[in-house]
């Protein structure tokens, strides 16, 4: 389903893409380049979205346990990447229009950028599901609503330009994108880049974490912990869980095993649990321990 709203997404955006170019060209408007500049990122980004989301699909085998889904982070980092260039092109090519600002044709550039904002709005009903789930489709859909919120500028610029003839309306209404491109494209970027560190996932306190494990009847101690994420809403933990002679004695380590389990789900929302189960003492033959 997300799969199917994504290749419609790309085609209403390249639609849009060539009218913002033909526009641009035929108005000298700047501002309708930077928006077009940002939906041919848009487009460059939601292929690498639906091939990610391809290829993530695809079974897992020896070399590649986890399959294809880092992929996804892969292109959500791409496309954060891409879009900070666009943004500071704009600004530069903007700055250097204040001064001495073209004349621009108003009432062409004005219905490019009504068409451009009512494609983004329907591309933006069709993502907002998916995009509650999956960091791939959240820097689509931030993409689409950057998009939106550029289309809405280039509208009041155009208007302007019509009305009072102030060409340098046009620059301005640039800027305006970059400064909608950037704050949401490093939150996306950040958040790439961390899942990509394997950084503990934003939410999860390991303090927390560790205190539910040693809280677990038959644990004494927990080291080694470590949790991070394959991909979007796939956390994943792993830890060394040191269990008492006395429990292990009265049924192994499988009854520990389950309330470990059974405690991990009911408070932390984790996909994968590994376990190293270890008697007091072993901790000592290993070579390097982590918290």
């Amino acid at each position: 389903m997300h799969r199917s709203r994504l290749v419609l997404v790309l085609c209403l955006t390249a639609v849009v893409l060539v009218a913002e170019v033909i526009g641009a060209w035929w108005t000298g408007s700047l501002a309708l380049l930077a928006d077009a500049g940002h939906m041919f990122t848009d487009v460059a980004g939601l292929s690498l979205a639906l091939a990610a989301m391809v290829l993530a699909g695809r079974m897992t085998h020896a070399r590649r346990t986890y399959g294809f889904y880092r992929l996804e982070i892969f292109a959500a980092a791409v496309n954060a990447v891409i879009l900070l260039a666009v943004a500071a092109g704009v600004v530069v090519s903007a700055v250097r229009r204040l001064d001495a600002p073209p004349e621009v044709d108003g009432g062409p550039m004005l219905w490019v950028a009504l068409l451009g904002g009512a494609v983004n709005l329907v591309a933006l009903r069709l993502l907002q599901a998916g995009a509650q789930h999956s960091l791939n489709l959240r820097g689509a859909y931030l993409e689409v609503l950057g998009d939106l919120l550029g289309s809405i500028a280039v509208v009041v610029a155009a208007v302007v330009i019509t009305v009072t003839g102030r060409d340098i309306a046009d620059p301005i209404a640039s800027l305006l994108i970059a400064a909608l491109i950037v704050p949401r494209t490093w939150m996306l970027l950040r958040e790439a880049v961390d899942i990509l560190l394997e950084a503990t996932p934003r939410g999860v306190d390991l303090d927390h974490v560790r205190e539910h494990i040693k809280g677990t009847e038959g644990v004494v101690d927990v080291h080694d912990l470590h949790v991070w994420t394959i991909t979007s809403g796939m956390p994943v933990m792993s830890a060394h869980v040191v269990v008492s002679a006395d429990a292990l004695a009265a049924g192994g380590p499988g009854p520990v095993l389950d309330r470990l389990g059974d405690c991990l789900g009911a408070h932390f929302d984790v996909e994968h649990c590994t376990f190293q189960v270890e008697p007091v003492g072993h901790a000592d033959h290993e070579s390097e321990l982590h918290p």
